[in-house]
């Protein structure tokens, strides 16, 4: 499999790896970086499916574990130790019913012969994401678009493989969640956009999910925006990943994102950044 990324700053440079969020690509962070310190060298990878990367082979899920392994061959890649990271184990229970969509739908679109992909004007594909995405700026559209569209016959078409839409098959659970959080034990800065969840959680989830989140987060700080703020509005965010980066030796930057806006990142030797979208 092909995975594609970006690179900014000297090759000699501190590394900070990172990762986007589910359904964007490595283009979510080309505002940010430039205000971040100079000395870094930031490697942005597009995780399989996403971006420029190539799309899992028939048969294959999108699912965590998968793109943890992902990851790993990428910090390997830079020379850097990966410690064993264990998922809890699970009780022997009937598939759920969430689960078993998800396989279904990968299974039906797998028996498809042929797989025509829409086919967009440059125009109609911004409307769409904007559409999808309603709180993004002109230029954050045609940034993310940049990986986000290839150029087929006719216009352009998506990139970004059709399955990652599916529902997820390795489902876990509130209190799995909160334990994986838990146990992180490397350094940890948080940056919390005050409106990323409006339009995805209702009362009184909305309390429960944050109260009960924020309780295992202390190094924690909250700005004015929404999902994408460290790309529509960088300089909002950059402070407080400059300070973080220039404190520490080796980074994982990661935009935590996926179908609930919210993903743990893994001790990998490095040290995780974190945007939480509230």
């Amino acid at each position: 499999e092909d995975r594609k990324g970006k690179v900014w700053g000297p090759d000699r440079g501190r590394p900070v790896l990172c990762l986007h969020g589910w359904a964007d690509n490595c283009g979510s962070f080309s505002t940010l970086i430039p205000l971040l310190p100079k000395e870094c060298r930031y490697v942005a990878v597009d995780l399989a499916g996403h971006g420029l990367s190539s799309h899992r082979p028939p048969g294959a899920f999108y699912s965590s574990p998968e793109y943890v392994a992902d990851v790993c061959r990428v910090v390997d890649g830079c020379n850097h130790r990966i410690d064993t990271v264990r998922t809890p184990q699970r009780h022997k229970t009937e598939i759920s019913k969430v689960m078993r969509q998800g396989m279904d739908e990968t299974l039906e679109y797998e028996k498809k012969t042929e797989k025509k992909k829409r086919v967009y004007t440059y125009e109609k594909a911004a409307e769409r994401l904007l559409a999808a995405n309603p709180t993004l700026s002109e230029q954050s559209v045609n940034i993310l678009l940049e990986r986000g569209l290839l150029q087929v016959e006719g216009g352009f078409a998506f990139s970004r493989d059709l399955r990652v839409n599916f529902k997820n098959v390795i489902r876990m659970s509130w209190e799995q969640s909160l334990e994986f959080q838990a146990r992180i034990q490397a350094s940890l800065l948080v940056v919390l956009a005050d409106s990323g969840f409006d339009r995805i959680l209702s009362e009184p989830a909305q309390s429960r999910f944050t109260t009960t989140l924020l309780q295992c987060l202390r190094d924690r700080n909250v700005t004015p925006g929404d999902h994408y703020v460290h790309l529509s509005k960088p300089e909002v965010v950059a402070p407080f990943v400059s300070d973080f980066l220039r404190s520490k030796t080796c980074v994982l930057l990661c935009e935590c994102s996926s179908c609930t806006r919210l993903k743990l990142c893994l001790n990998l030797e490095l040290t995780p950044i974190s945007f939480l979208q509230f």
